[in-house]
């Protein structure tokens, strides 16, 4: 039994462990809130086929042309037998597709970038390079592991996990101050929420409360047939196609519509329905309690509470970069042209002052060197 104690001990930590590493691999990308990462195109012909004539055309033909040399706009990227594809055909491509987030992406990265000049913050290559370290040695991976892991399952360079998650992950670290505190309390709760019992259930989501309870009635009239009802009325499809079967309960999740969710589910014995339950604007819920998980973890011993803490710095360091990217925001003024969309305080133009963050080549939004191919957004959520 101790054997079997120790191996679920053990699948927790490194559940927790895996939970965190997209946390941390995520951070600055989630609040940049855009995942394609391509280079800024130059504006370019509303005809793509109408590109400048190359200057030896049997040279091209022949495929001996050194269209390096050639100007980026005039440069052919693809020849289809004698059919040339431009550089303008693929620019205006990808601005059709991309253009939006990339565009969100930049601005996102220039509003940190003004935030830190204004502070004389600095970001320095050899920090960028030391949190990656850090990173990779928390999960026992070497930085080369690391990376390819990224590349492999995030889609992200290591060029554009330095710019884009890295360097303003750190940045908005030091705007925002990243000396947090945990209290006794706050690790006893994440114990509980990580290792404690949780409520088993089945879950019916509605977005009508006339609706939700009509089907209410059917469940509390037919418990035994709550499965077959959340196939046929539940409007979340993760859920509905299992017959309502959700992931086990924790106490203490963070966020309003979790604490309702579980305020509800522990009140629960088993076999019991719920009333139902607003967990948002317009989402109802009704559950099914199918028991308790049992508690292998009893205590919490030195390791799992060096993991907690470990975890709950990152939580309460991320909820507060998260209130100072949307203040920066929120001060910047921003014309995005591309949308005919003004935001941000109008009164302020927030100029970029010089001189005060040194732009080191791999971390700095823009540097020269770093500019990834075009694709389609790498996915963001934990998992």
């Amino acid at each position: 039994m101790a054997e079997g104690n120790q191996a679920a001990t053990a699948g927790n930590t490194a559940g927790a462990q895996r939970n965190r590493l997209w946390m941390i691999a995520g951070t600055a990308a989630a609040l940049l809130g855009a995942g394609v990462l391509v280079q800024v195109l130059r504006p370019t012909s509303a005809y793509p086929d109408a590109a400048a004539a190359p200057a030896n055309p049997a040279a091209e033909q022949s495929g001996k042309a050194n269209v390096a040399d050639r100007p980026a706009t005039h440069r052919p990227l693809a020849r289809v037998n004698r059919q040339m594809i431009g550089w303008d055909e693929v620019a205006d491509e990808c601005m059709a597709r991309y253009a939006q987030e990339v565009l969100d992406n930049l601005i996102n990265r220039k509003i940190i970038q003004q935030a830190c000049e204004a502070q004389g913050i600095e970001i320095t290559d050899a920090e960028v390079n030391g949190e990656i370290v850090k990173i990779a040695k928390r999960f026992n991976l070497t930085v080369e592991n690391w990376l390819q892991m990224l590349e492999s399952e995030r889609h992200l360079t290591p060029a554009q996990y330095k710019r884009d998650v890295i360097w303003p992950m750190l940045a908005l670290r030091k705007l925002a101050g990243d000396q947090v505190t945990i209290s006794k309390q706050e690790l006893e709760r994440g114990f509980i929420r990580n290792y404690g019992q949780r409520v088993k259930a089945r879950v019916i989501v509605l977005d009508n409360p006339r609706r939700a309870a009509e089907v209410w009635e059917k469940a509390r009239a037919k418990p035994d047939e709550f499965e077959r009802l959340a196939r046929q009325h539940s409007i979340d499809p993760s859920s509905r196609s299992l017959g309502g079967s959700i992931p086990p309960i924790p106490r203490y999740a963070s966020g309003p519509e979790e604490e309702a969710l579980e305020k509800a589910a522990f009140k629960l014995k088993e076999n019991e329905i719920s009333s139902v339950v607003q967990i948002g604007e317009s989402r109802f819920v009704i559950l099914y309690c199918e028991g308790r998980t049992e508690q292998i973890v009893e205590k919490m011993d030195q390791e799992i509470e060096k993991i907690l803490r470990q975890e709950l710095q990152e939580e309460k360091v991320q909820k507060t970069i998260a209130k100072v990217f949307q203040k920066i925001k929120d001060d910047a003024r921003i014309d995005n042209f591309l949308t005919g969309v003004t935001t941000g305080n109008d009164k302020k133009s927030n100029p970029a002052s010089a001189g005060k963050i040194k732009q080191t080549s791999a971390t700095m939004p823009g540097a020269e060197g770093l500019a990834p191919k075009a694709r389609p957004a790498a996915p963001r959520t934990a998992k």
